[in-house]
């Protein structure tokens, strides 16, 4: 049987509205998981008295996480519909967690967005939508999930629909090309078969929803770029980091450099899923062995490029941003974490060059003092230290970032040219 297409699908949305929960009915649902598994998850559940949590222990596998209840870190789990091998990156809703989310969002191909029926949307429902599109995610599918607590209510649906599709249209999304489908991950209502308690809804089940999206096109033909996310030292082999190639290919024997450290190296073999691969593609998730480098030397966030084609290191970069959540304003010389591919680092913002008509793109002001929520605005961006920036129409995957303050998302946005840094 020829292999299906692989594809990484995130959910996100605000907490206790039912991620990890429907992932774990979507697994159940699809023979990834067992009755037995399902049972033992029951049994656990009923230890913590967590009531409907069951199809949540599937993915939060700490223990700390079961006694608290709520997704830590990013948890990837994996099954089969019909057409496509699913990795899921379990997205945290909690607030603390975005950082999380913002790693495993770089890294989707498409995303479910989980809205409560009960609830609507929440602060994390709009800000996990802003930092999807940001991102780079345009397939979307949004579940109105827990339609068993409002009694499969199809006015209560529309509300939510509207409300959610109004939300998506304001963030640059095209809502005519997005499913919203209703269903109860706790009952198993519409996840993989249809339910009779809905027989308002004749549109797809949850499964035949996210089988609609498409594989994106692999970038194999750009040079050669890996962020590391973790370096390990293994025993017989030496020093073996590990990542996601985002674009080009990387094979056993390749010259290599890792920048911002600025290291050459060769590829000594590579693995993926714990077997020796002989090239590895876009979206693989690999550990690499490389020669005569100390673990200590390199870090998360350094990135792989070819020899002859070395990562940018950024001097300083301009960049398009929202203004997600602020208390107050953004000014010059404000210096938030930004977190780029797999780098956290500190960034000053520089210069505020204008303001723009987030509908329109149409400048509105030029070199405003300030910007606040829900501002689009082009600005200069230093980073206080080393780190590796691409151009977003060049590399999207290494042109993306959020900006993080006071355990919030308060920016994201986007690269459009790089200062690159002379070497020293």
């Amino acid at each position: 049987m020829a292999e299906k297409p692989h594809m990484n699908l995130i959910f996100i949305g605000h907490i206790d509205h039912g991620k990890s929960t429907t992932v774990g009915r979507l697994m159940y649902e699809t023979g990834a998981i067992s009755e037995q598994d399902l049972r033992k998850l029951k049994e656990e559940e009923a230890k913590y008295n967590q009531a409907t949590l069951e199809f949540a222990y599937v993915t939060d596998e700490l223990k700390e996480e079961r006694e608290r209840g709520m997704t830590i870190d990013i948890a990837e789990r994996e099954f089969q519909t019909q057409k496509y091998y699913f990795t899921v990156i379990d997205a945290p809703g909690h607030r603390d967690f975005v950082k999380n989310m913002i790693t495993g969002a770089s890294q989707a191909d498409a995303a479910v967005l989980v809205v409560s029926a009960t609830e609507g949307i929440q602060p994390q429902t709009r800000e996990h939508a802003y930092l999807a599109k940001v991102l780079g995610i345009n397939q979307l599918v949004v579940g109105i999930n827990k339609m068993d607590a409002v009694n499969y209510d199809h006015v209560k649906f529309e509300d939510v629909k509207s409300k959610v599709a109004n939300l998506l249209k304001t963030i640059g999304y095209d809502t005519s090309k997005i499913l919203f489908v209703p269903y109860s991950a706790l009952q198993g209502d519409n996840v993989s078969k249809p339910s009779d308690k809905m027989p308002w809804y004749s549109g797809p089940t949850l499964l035949q929803a996210i089988d609609m999206f498409e594989v994106p096109p692999k970038p194999i033909d750009k040079p050669l770029r890996l962020p590391i996310q973790d370096v390990y030292t293994v025993s017989g082999f030496g020093t073996v980091p590990v990542g996601r190639v985002e674009t080009g290919v990387m094979k056993p024997g390749d010259i290599i450099v890792i920048m911002p450290p600025g290291i050459k190296t060769d590829v000594k073999s590579i693995e993926m899923h714990h077997k020796p691969l002989q090239r590895a593609e876009p979206g693989d998730n690999i550990g690499f062995n490389i020669k005569g480098v100390d673990k200590k030397d390199l870090k998360r966030g350094d990135v792989v490029g070819p020899a002859d084609n070395p990562p940018t290191v950024a001097e300083e970069f301009t960049a398009q941003i929202v203004v997600i959540n602020h208390p107050t304003a953004i000014a010059p010389g404000y210096t938030p974490v930004f977190h780029i591919h797999t780098a956290q680092v500190a960034c000053t913002i520089a210069e505020i060059l204008e303001k723009k008509d987030p509908r329109t793109g149409q400048t509105i002001q030029k070199n405003p003092e300030f910007i606040k929520n829900g501002d689009v605005a082009i600005v200069r961006i230093k980073p206080t230290r080393p780190v590796v920036v691409e151009k977003y129409s060049e590399f999207p995957q290494l042109g993306r970032f959020a900006v993080r303050d006071m355990g919030q998302t308060v920016a994201a946005g986007i690269v459009l040219d790089v200062v690159k840094r002379q070497a020293q």
